[in-house]
């Protein structure tokens, strides 16, 4: 898939191998997307991935003292929806960041990736360009300020300029009069891109406004601010026939396509049901509704994970890749060119971990990379380098099965096996992060997980039982 993998440790040593190599090399935290676009042969102009992830301090999200919020480009989804500060002081962006495809894939993905990726249906990108977000880019000749509004120039196409890096996302905090939300529209509840998705800011104390910003995605070949819907609202009072007379106008920007996910007849009304939703939870204070207060993650707690420096020019063209796998030291000769889940299959002899659909979809290959689950199809081999690897091989301890792996055979959550592994590592990090979950958290846990034998009862049971067992065992020392 690519020639040479590179990870660096400062912006430095980023910007200089951009610079010597080109439109031909590309920039990758996550790689959720571009991994999949190299497997598909879709990028054959691609040869070099410099990875940023060991670079420290750039995964911080942080308020100035302007009251403007930077995101650095390591940011995850994870991160943003889980985050206090965006939370408090930028509710839409958190919502949408927890919307973002599942837990192993938002442990990956990153806002700065969702952002650069393009597309119109990308989550984050609406309430960003509502938020009136700005980027910072920057090269080797320096550096320029963006807003966010005039990255984009049409589907998938920015004005990032291939020796230029993303450093920083920013946007000014909403205060107390400012309230948001998001909300989306998808075919089914986890791991489905946007139909239709929208973001609102009201400012003024409500019902009455002094301003409002309304954007869309999924629409049109950009993100857009339903103009028309914006104006209306300004200096208003908040009715229900307010509400109903600017949701009316929202759809009337919008400018979809038919395609296989909606056809733009139905999209321009969800525009107009979303908006109506949308206003009507502002107005009643209920916008932060359906969002969990504490998301399920599948990131475990703080001793268990890690992000070590693995070192410069690790290379995919001849370096042995050393990492840590359940417990035990391994060195890879070759392999390099491969997604994860392939080393650790085709080189580490563990099959256990299983490929499903290859494309981050099914939750099959759920490993934890430095103590965090992801799916191995949409991680590079080389980023093992250096970290520590635990697949469903490594669960069991002193000859004991672990408690999940006992309880799916107790309850029978086995039929033909295959998803087995990626249910069973998910529901292990999930009590690692809660001991006593809920019915509602085991099913968040396993959004990323498809099973194509069962209606899920016996695996929700499993996990649930075996929490039951860990949380006695907790109580009893």
């Amino acid at each position: 898939m690519w020639q040479e993998y590179l990870s660096v440790t400062t912006i430095d040593e980023a910007l200089r191998a951009l610079a010597g190599r080109g439109a031909h090399a590309r920039i990758v935290a996550g790689a959720t997307d571009l991994i999949l676009e190299l497997e598909r042969g879709a990028r054959p102009d691609i040869d070099t991935l410099i990875d940023i992830t060991r670079i420290p301090n750039l995964d911080q999200i942080t308020l100035d003292s302007e009251g403007v919020i930077h995101l650095g480009p390591l940011v995850t989804h994870n991160q943003s929806a889980s985050s206090p500060l965006l939370r408090e002081r930028a509710f839409p962006l958190a919502r949408a960041a927890w919307e973002v495809g599942a837990p192993q894939i938002r442990n990956r993905g990153t806002v700065a990736g969702n952002l650069i990726t393009a597309s119109p249906a990308n989550d984050t990108i609406t309430p960003l360009i509502a938020l009136e977000a700005w980027v910072t880019l920057r090269s080797l000749k320096g550096q320029r300020q963006v807003p966010l509004r005039e990255f984009y120039t049409g589907v998938r196409k920015t004005v990032l300029q291939p020796d230029e890096i993303l450093v920083d996302i920013a946007f000014r905090a909403l205060i107390a009069n400012q309230h948001g939300t998001f909300i989306k529209l998808a075919l089914r509840r986890a791991q489905a891109i946007s139909v239709v998705n929208v973001a609102i800011i009201l400012t003024g104390e409500l019902p009455h406004l002094d301003s409002a910003v309304v954007t869309l995605g999924a629409v049109a070949p950009t993100i857009i601010h339903a103009d028309e819907a914006e104006a209306f609202l300004k200096s208003s009072l908040l009715t229900e026939d307010t509400i109903l007379r600017a949701a009316e106008l929202a759809a009337k920007s919008a400018k979809p396509i038919d395609d296989i996910r909606g056809t733009a007849a139905y999209r321009r009304e969800m525009v107009r049901i979303l908006t109506l939703r949308g206003l009507r939870s502002l107005r009643d204070g209920k916008e932060q509704a359906g969002m969990p207060s504490e998301p399920i993650l599948l990131r475990g707690n703080q001793k268990t994970r890690r992000r070590e420096s693995a070192g410069s020019g690790i290379s995919a063209s001849g370096k042995e890749i050393h990492t840590t796998i359940n417990g035990k030291k391994h060195r890879f000769a070759t392999g390099h060119h491969k997604t994860l889940l392939r080393l650790l299959r085709e080189e580490g002899g563990l099959t256990g971990t299983k490929e499903g659909c290859a494309e981050g979809e099914c939750g099959a290959c759920t490993v934890f990379l430095d103590g965090e689950a992801v799916m191995a199809c949409l991680v590079p081999a080389p980023r093992a380098q250096g970290a520590e690897i635990v697949t469903i091989e490594g669960l069991a301890a002193n000859g004991a099965l672990h408690p999940v792996q006992q309880a799916f055979i107790n309850d029978g959550a086995v039929q033909c096996g295959y998803c087995t592994p990626g249910f069973i590592m998910s529901g292990a990090k999930l009590l690692e992060e809660r001991s006593n979950p809920t019915r509602n958290e085991i099913e968040q846990a396993i959004t990323g997980n498809l099973c194509r034998c069962t209606g899920y009862y016996k695996i929700v049971q499993a996990i649930d039982d075996a929490a039951k067992i860990t949380s006695t065992e907790v109580k009893n020392g």
